[in-house]
């Protein structure tokens, strides 16, 4: 079979060890997995009391629209209908941009580290990826910006960044907006948007209006707990939407997802509260890593990038035998460090105790 060459160049996505898998292995009965970003608070209370009377319809396609949830995001975030795209996942829809716009002889500017599948879809599409490194986790949007030239068609910020958990400040994000050509596409992905300090908000619905070249993703898989219903959505002009749609699968996203995720978005309590449980843990875990003199990243996300003193695979392999799973750096392009979900309360004090334990034998 002759399939794109481009796919020489890649790998699919490997998943990690399954929890029964890594139970079986290392004799454990309890796993902690902070390997996947997940909420660990999981969704909310009105969902679960929708779910205890839902009957399914599962013989019926779902509203290739997305009508109900349309009208009460537009409305939320006060665009037009017109205006969003709904994917599996905002994934999918990273997925769409890369099928519309990119191909052999264009170009993509990204950050590195950044989100994976920004380079995986563009080079199954054929572009050429320029990675622009990182400064102290952060976008260098100045490098990034003199990295555009004719051929670049599409470029990738996300905010707060994935793996490093770091966002940008606004009147960077407007300067390079303002100086950024108007014919190329800014994705802004968004994903963790409802951990951010509101100070930092980037107010992204308002730059959509001042900015017809920008899209703005956004997903339910992180702080609405739904990563297993597949659902996000994107945000831009009409004319890039209508552009996205033609790519789109008439049936994209699922009958259950697109109730869910409506029930989702009344209960702002709920997010509210698994913001307000993540940042305790996240301030008391950044006081433990300043004593035992570890660095790590600031993050406005459910999740830690930390500096570790061996490798992140070491230190993986070490916690997964405690029923720890984290992700080791070194997948991440990121060498000694590991990643990890900011979890329960009670998790992340034994977490700090493995730390030290760690730490302990190995300085």
């Amino acid at each position: 079979m002759r399939a794109k060459a481009a796919l020489k160049q890649i790998a699919p996505y490997q998943q990690g060890k399954q929890i029964q898998d890594i139970k079986a292995q290392y004799q454990i009965e309890r796993i902690v997995k902070l390997s996947s970003n997940e909420n660990p608070y999981g969704y909310s209370n009105e969902i679960k009391q929708f779910l205890a009377s839902f009957e399914p319809a599962f013989d019926i396609y779902p509203d290739g629209y997305t009508a109900r949830l349309r009208k009460d995001l537009a409305n939320k975030l006060n665009v037009n209908e017109s205006e969003i795209i709904f994917g599996s996942g905002s994934e999918e829809i990273v997925q769409m941009i890369c099928r519309a716009y990119l191909f052999t002889g264009v170009n993509t500017v990204m950050a590195t580290p950044t989100f994976p599948q920004y380079k995986h879809n563009a080079t199954i599409e054929g572009a050429t990826v320029k990675e622009i490194p990182t400064v102290d986790g952060s976008h260098d949007l100045a490098d990034m910006l003199d990295t555009i030239d004719e051929d670049t068609n599409v470029v990738w910020l996300c905010s707060p960044n994935n793996p490093t958990g770091t966002s940008i400040a606004k009147q960077d994000l407007i300067s390079f907006m303002d100086n950024c050509p108007e014919h190329i596409l800014v994705v802004l992905d968004e994903a963790y948007y409802e951990y951010l300090d509101e100070a930092k908000d980037l107010h992204a619905m308002e730059c959509i209006q001042e900015y017809s070249n920008l899209i703005v993703l956004r997903t339910f898989s992180k702080a609405y707990g739904l990563a297993g219903l597949r659902i996000g959505y994107g945000v831009a002009n009409e004319t890039i939407i209508n552009q996205l749609n033609v790519v789109r699968g008439p049936f994209n996203t699922t009958s259950i997802a697109q109730q869910v995720a409506q029930i989702a978005l009344t209960d702002q309590a709920f997010i509210k509260e698994t913001k307000r449980k993540n940042l305790l843990v996240k301030q008391d875990f950044q006081v433990f890593l300043d004593q035992l003199g570890w660095n790590y990243f600031p993050s406005e996300t459910n999740f830690m990038l930390v500096m570790t003193p061996t490798s992140g695979t070491e230190m993986f392999n070490f916690l997964i035998q405690y029923g720890f799973i984290v992700r080791p750096g070194e997948l991440l392009g990121i060498p000694n460090t590991i990643r990890f979900t900011l979890g329960l309360k009670d998790d992340m004090q034994r977490l700090q105790e493995l730390f030290s334990l760690y730490h302990k034998q190995n300085s």
